[in-house]
Formats: structure tokens, sequence, C-alpha cells
């Protein structure tokens, strides 16, 4: 059982336990002991817009060097750069500092392995233990053998070619009005040059962090002023970035909300058409909606779920040689070009499809039929005496009982924050609302 690592690394309030520089030094030690005995050992470290940021790099970066480690630092990188960056560089491993969608004194320490692929759960216990049972307390290289800083000045540009080398030849988005919305975050760097130099007519918002305003009012989680931008610049849509840029949501040209689940359906269908599914599968995860379902067994394809999290989604793409997997929340994968979620990559594959087919997002969109969902997050304090509680309990059940074979209720707690995250869905709004209200008030009664 994991004690500091959530569904995507460790998350936390930075300064307050478990996100101290003291833990991050720690923690930098226990993932290069693991190297220690390798041939010229190094672990690339990248980090978003936090002003925390520095506090944790420094931090890891000591603990990792104290050791006889070797540091990339490639500043201002997106997670998937960090993915990209470290099977480009033959790092040992990759290390990332962000707390993804979270408010910015949040912050967060994910581990990437060298092929790329995020640590799995077993490997991240290993960290751990190394941690808790403190192994390397008595290995101090000294002289020669402590570890060393190289800063990595082409980092952007190579991932920036990368990405590039995934579309056709003579891809352009001339004559495309797009807005972006960066998030304050880790993609405002790299996103707006990318569509610039491709063509399109861009106007970015949130793209000036400060160390404070990454995430708040923006981004992916926070589609509203994106929406608001579409509508007033006409534009032909409009893509929205987390924090640290591996997930995105798109805007119509109408203001509609274009959402992981509608990216992924229109990507399959396209992809189904051409005969490029293998298998016609799809994996996405207990979130989505049941629209998503229907609509690609529609088209003769299958969807298979598995557990919230991006790294639950690839792993099940790779037991069924699925290429195309993702989540409602914007974390897309094509396994053809990136080994997590890619916003960048995944927004330029969108592009590609509105030109092969034509027509606006909207229309793309329009396949897919959603059904009415509630999500609700209840900040708790204690998750596990949440599904201990009777109250609670009953509510849930009856509410079961009462949505039967015409909707769903799931229950999940947060994986990165104190929050129990709850899905209504159904085929009847109204009868939802007030299935959520009733259930509001039950939980909030409990004060758990």
């Amino acid at each position: 059982m994991k004690k500091l690592f959530g569904t995507d690394g460790i998350r936390g309030i930075a300064n307050r336990e478990p996100m101290t520089a003291e833990t991050a030094f720690h923690l930098g030690r226990a993932g290069a002991y693991l190297l220690r005995d390798k041939i010229d050992p190094k672990i690339l470290i990248g980090k978003d817009t936090r002003i925390s940021g520095d506090m944790l790099e420094a931090a890891l970066i000591a603990g990792i060097c104290s050791m006889g480690v070797n540091v990339l630092r490639a500043g201002i990188i997106s997670t998937p750069e960090v993915a990209y960056l470290t099977r480009t560089y033959n790092a040992n491993c990759g290390i990332v500092i962000s707390a993804s969608h979270n408010p910015f004194d949040h912050n967060g320490i994910k581990y990437i392995r060298g092929d790329g692929f995020k640590f799995t759960d077993s490997e991240e216990e290993e960290i751990e233990r190394i941690y808790f049972e403190n192994h390397s307390k008595d290995e101090w290289p000294i002289g020669k053998n402590i570890g060393r800083i190289k800063e990595l000045s082409q980092a952007e540009e190579k991932y920036f070619n990368y990405i590039k080398s995934t579309l056709p030849v003579k891809f352009t988005l001339m004559g495309y009005k797009i807005v972006l919305d960066c998030g304050n975050g880790a993609s405002c760097l790299i996103a707006p040059r990318f569509f610039t130099e491709l063509g399109a007519e861009l106007i970015a918002i949130n793209d000036k962090p400060d160390g404070t305003n990454i995430n708040f009012n923006c981004g992916s989680t926070h589609p509203a002023s994106l929406r608001e931008e579409v509508l007033k610049q006409q534009a032909d849509l409009g893509f929205s970035y987390d924090g640290d840029a591996d997930r995105v949501i798109a805007i119509d040209e109408k203001g509609n909300i274009v959402d992981g689940d509608q990216i992924m359906a229109i990507c399959a269908l396209n992809l189904i058409k051409k005969g490029q599914l293998p298998n016609k599968t799809v994996v996405t995860t207990l979130m989505s909606n049941v629209g998503f379902d229907k609509v690609i067994e529609k088209a003769g394809g299958k969807v298979i779920r598995t557990n919230i999290g991006d790294r639950y989604v690839l792993e099940m793409m790779k037991k069924n040689k699925a290429v195309l997997g993702g989540e409602q929340s914007g974390h897309i994968i094509f396994t053809k070009y990136s080994t997590g979620g890619d916003g960048l990559l995944t927004s330029l594959q969108l592009m590609k499809i509105l030109q092969e087919e034509g027509k606006p997002l909207s229309n793309l969109a329009s396949v897919m039929e959603k059904y009415p969902q509630i999500i609700m997050n209840f900040e708790v304090k204690n998750k596990e005496k949440f599904f201990k509680n009777i109250h609670i309990e009953k509510i849930i059940k009856k509410i079961k009982n009462q949505l039967a074979d015409d909707g769903r209720i799931f229950v999940r707690a947060s994986g990165t924050e104190s929050l129990i995250r709850i899905l209504l869905e159904g085929e009847d709004k109204n009868k939802l609302e007030n299935i959520s209200l009733d259930l509001r008030e039950v939980i909030e009664k409990e004060d758990i």
C-alpha cells in the first residue's frame, strides 16, 4: 500500500508535507539510489510555472547529485515533453514537478521511466521503501563522484521538431482562427509558437504566468474564459490546456465544450473509417459518458473501460494492443506518437481530422450524444470514514435502485486531492438534479 504516491505522483500543498524541500531532497536521493550501479546515470527534470517549482527543483537536484547521479535540467516544460526528452537524451528516468490542474499553491512530483512511461505502482512502492527505510543514509559520494547538473538549452526545440514530424509534410493551419488558453502553465512557451508557425491566426489567452496564476479561472478545468474569447473573436475553435499540458479541452465555433470523450470519439471514428484502429477498440475510464460507448459501438467498434488515471488507460491499451485511449478530462493517448497524454499533440491530431473531414468542430462533435451527467466533489477529512459511513452507504444504495437501468452512480476517492468525487449519469436531467440535492444533504450533514 503506497503512502506517498497517489494516482498521478505525489501531490500536496507546497511547503507542507509531503511537498516540502526536505521531503523532495530525500525523494531525489531515493530515486537516485535505484540508479547507483548504472554507468553514467542521469535524471531529467522539468517543471511547470508554479512559484514553488524552483524550491522543489533545487531540493530534488541536491538529493540526486548527493547520490552521485547527474541531472539534466530542462526548465519549464510540459509533462509530455519530459516523457519525450527522457527517451531522447537516454536518461535513466525523468521527474516532473507539477500538480497538473490543481491550484498554484499545490505542487507534485511524478517519476517517468527511461522509456517515457510513468512509473508503475510497484516501482513507486520501491521508491517509497527506500525513502522510508532510509537505505541511502550511509552512501554519500565525495570528490569527483558527486553528481553534476547540465542545462538542456535545446530541449524545447527537440520536442517541437518531434511534434512537427507527426504531421503531414505540408500540413498548415492557414485560414483557421484559433484561440489558445494556456492556463498560465507549461504550454505557454511552446503551444502559441506551434500554432503561429503553422500559419493559424492565433489569439493566446492566459499565457503570462507569474508563478501564482496557473489554473486560476483558466485552463482545461475552467473553460468559461476560452468560450467567451472564441465567441468574441468569432474563431473557428479554441483549445484549453491544464497546468502541465498533458490534457486538452476544446471549444467549438458555437461556444460548446468538446470534452475528452468527444475528442476521442472524433478521432476513433476517423481511424475506423481509414481502417487504422486495431480491432476497432478504444480504451477509456469509468468516468466516460455512456454516449461514448454508443457512438463507437454504432460504428462497429468496441470500448474497454478501466480505472481512473491515464496510467491505467495506458496499461489497458498495451494489454489490448489499442492505439487510442483517454479520459473525459482530456488526457488523450495516441500510442503511435506518445507514451501518455499530450495536449498539444491531441490538438494537432484533431486539427488534422478537421481538415480531412472538411467540417467544423461542432459538426464532428455532434455525432456523440452526451447523456446528462452531474459531477460532485466533496472535500473530506478522512476518505476511509466516508466509505464506511452507514448513512452515506444507505443513500448511495437507494440512488442505485432509483436509477436502475436508466443511469448510474459512481463514487471514488480522488488520488490527488482530499476529495470524494461522485458521478451521476442518466437519461433524465431533472431526476439527476433532485437526486444530487438529496445526496448533498446527507453527505454535508455527516461532516466527515
